[in-house]
């Protein structure tokens, strides 16, 4: 346990990185669904799989991405060589949206499938070394929950933004040309914040120098799947991947055929992305006067509660809809913080095997992530297509029945409600909090003492 506190210098160019990152896992998380859909006219199971496929091998390919950043830490000192190969993602972002205008239905898919492919390729390459980061660090549970507090802000922040911007540079009943503006747009941000962050990366590593893993050190894939702390967080975060991004394809949905208005999508997002914002700060806060575990489980009880109360659909009325959507973002902000700061201590609990392996256990945890990302919306578009849901093109506007609008309402709550029961129970396994909290006030008071 050490007692460095990590300057503002480096820890707001680090968390501007995640600028980038939320554009990328914002903007074809919310839209690219609904785009295929009702723009390209792609059916809704067509559209579930070709989401869904890349992430196959996405979940290969993350583990072995972090395999060489570890390599590329012990051989060069550091990881950001692999950060800026992955800067290139933001032309696989523009070409998810530029489909040319000849192509509709399967066709479509595929062109999108194939951008989905190489874009989720080069974007590990930036995430994984990026997350690795704070195991890399001579910090303790604390700093590591303030670090990673920063970059959630930030993160949610650009998910806010972007969620907003997209549909309003889009412009209202969008063709393809208008989302290919925009992802325009929004891609030279994300290379302007990405660029940033590597400099961020490389602040941190000269203001809290870890202990380096020498070249004889035994790393690896296997160091981490053998982890029982590390599989129990894992497994609990692949779940609650997949319900948050679930819940973030199923809006556009929701608010045009559940209530009935389109451009309630964007005040949905706001309702959701908005107290996420504000409320991070305070979460840092619970979390190291309860923990990281206690407070971890109460916000996912609380996205649990926030799910019900939605499943009432639009008889209950837009201000309760809203509020309980507020509430939903209350909880996304612990689930995106806590976890993440969570596996650093891991890492560090596993010792000098753990600390070498920094980079395959990110790699695994990355690859869960994607998993979620691929499965969430999946999983929504199989209750659309269960439903009965009929797919359009720009323009043209389909009336629903009443199971697919059905599918709509409880696709967005109550599958995402059962979900999160079941990512409770598996985070109940999770048991390093106990020892590690038990610890941390010492290093907090020794901290205050050196400062």
């Amino acid at each position: 346990m050490t007692n460095v506190r990590l300057p503002l210098r480096a820890l707001v160019p680090f968390a501007a990185g995640s600028v980038g990152m939320g554009i990328w896992a914002t903007v074809p998380g919310i839209f690219l669904l609904y785009f295929l859909t009702d723009v390209l006219a792609v059916p809704p199971q067509v559209a579930g799989l070709a989401l869904l496929l890349p992430n196959a091998a996405d979940i290969v390919v993350r583990p072995w991405v972090g395999r060489i950043s570890d390599a590329n830490l012990v051989g060069r000192g550091h990881r950001r060589q692999l950060m800026v190969a992955g800067c290139v993602v933001v032309l696989a972002f523009v070409t998810l949206f530029a489909v040319p205008s000849d192509l509709h239905g399967t066709t479509a898919a595929i062109w999108v499938a194939v951008a989905l492919v190489a874009g989720k390729l080069l974007y590990s390459c930036y995430q994984v070394s990026y997350l690795a980061t704070p195991a890399d660090l001579g910090i303790g549970y604390h700093e590591r929950t303030r670090l990673m507090g920063y970059r959630s802000v930030v993160i949610t922040v650009s998910v806010l933004l972007a969620g907003v911007a997209a549909p309003l540079v889009a412009g209202d009943d969008p063709g393809v040309g208008d989302y290919t503006r925009m992802a325009l747009l929004l891609g030279a941000v994300m290379l302007a914040a990405m660029l940033v962050g590597i400099t961020g990366v490389a602040r941190l590593n000269r203001a809290a120098p870890g202990t380096p893993a020498g070249p004889g050190s035994r790393g690896g894939l296997l160091v981490a799947l053998r982890d029982r702390q590390f599989r129990a967080l894992t497994a609990s975060y692949l779940t609650v991947a997949i319900t948050m991004k679930l819940v973030l394809a199923a809006m556009p949905y929701f608010a045009e055929y559940e209530l009935g208005r389109s451009e309630l999508t964007t005040v949905l997002i706001a309702a959701f992305m908005a107290p996420a914002v504000l409320t991070t700060p305070l979460w840092v806060l619970v979390a190291r006067r309860l923990g990281k575990q206690r407070s971890l489980l109460a916000a996912q009880a609380v996205f649990v509660a926030g799910s019900l109360v939605l499943a009432l659909g639009a008889a209950a009325g837009l201000p309760l809809l809203i509020a309980a959507v507020a509430t939903l973002g209350v909880a996304f902000a612990a689930m995106q913080l806590l976890p993440l700061s969570m596996v650093p201590d891991v890492i560090a609990a596993a010792g000098p095997a753990g600390t070498a392996s920094a980079g395959s256990y990110t790699g695994v945890w990355t690859a869960a992530e994607a998993t979620g990302s691929a499965l969430g919306p999946y999983a929504y578009a199989a209750c659309l297509a269960v439903g009965g849901f009929v797919a359009s093109t720009a323009g043209e506007h389909t009336t629903q029945s009443p199971g697919a609008v059905a599918a709509v309402r409880y696709g967005f709550t109550l599958l995402p409600a059962v979900l999160m029961t079941i990512a409770i129970a598996l985070q109940r396994r999770y048991t390093l909090d106990k020892r590690a909290n038990t610890a941390a006030p010492h290093a907090v008071a020794q901290g205050k003492a050196v400062g």
